[in-house]
């Protein structure tokens, strides 16, 4: 998540980058975070180069491919899996806040916006959209 939101190319100012993700997550909190998540890994030979989790509701909590492995299918491979454990959970609804340079990859998948946001980390503002799945 720090990789791709603070190496990768993106829409967002570096104000913005280090406001939203201002360390590496690890620990307790970032591990109550997850639990009760679906998360869907995936990995290379130089190890973890992208992850997606889905909460409960159908909620897409996180979405993230570090830069070397952006543009290469990966989002797709993620996405195809959480669909899939979504469906398995017999939850109709597939929704996500995407950052703006999440949605056009969303969008791909047949996401559509429901609504623009704007969503404020300490002094910096962001642009987000709510994301639902059309089925």
């Amino acid at each position: 998540m720090f990789d791709a939101v603070r190496n990768g190319r993106s829409a967002y100012n570096d104000e913005q980058r280090r406001a939203w993700v201002p360390e590496r997550r690890y620990g307790t909190e970032w591990s109550g975070r997850l639990d009760g998540q679906i998360i869907v890994v995936g990995e290379s030979d130089s190890g973890v180069v992208g992850f997606m989790s889905l909460a409960e509701g159908g909620y897409i909590d996180f979405a993230y491919i570090r830069p070397q492995a952006q543009g290469q299918g990966l989002f797709r491979k993620l996405f195809a899996e959480i669909e899939k454990q979504n469906r398995s959970r017999d939850d109709a609804r597939l929704w996500v806040h995407a950052s703006i340079m999440a949605e056009p990859a969303f969008t791909a998948m047949g996401f559509a916006i429901v609504e623009k946001q704007t969503v404020s980390i300490g002094a910096e503002h962001f642009v987000r959209f709510k994301m639902e799945l059309n089925r």
